[in-house]
């Protein structure tokens, strides 16, 4: 199954699918077989970079609708 974010509103990263997650250094995080999981976007998560639940106490709010990139710049 092909990767799928979704941006869930006031709270985390969910990510579906196929994928791989690498630290800054390439080191990849052993995903205990899962195939879903949720990224922290708050900043205030225990288990970084995994969501922990802690927007919920923290009222982080953010709310992000779909919208078209400008293409990329040729050099």
């Amino acid at each position: 199954m092909p990767a799928k974010i979704t941006v869930r509103n006031n709270g985390s990263l969910r990510v579906e699918g196929d994928v791989e997650l690498l630290d800054s250094s390439g080191k990849k995080y052993d995903l205990a077989g899962r195939t879903s999981f949720s990224l922290c976007r708050c900043g205030l998560s225990k288990q970084k970079p995994f969501c922990d639940s802690a927007h919920r106490a923290a009222q982080f709010v953010s709310e992000c609708e779909a919208y078209a990139l400008e293409p990329p710049k040729t050099t």
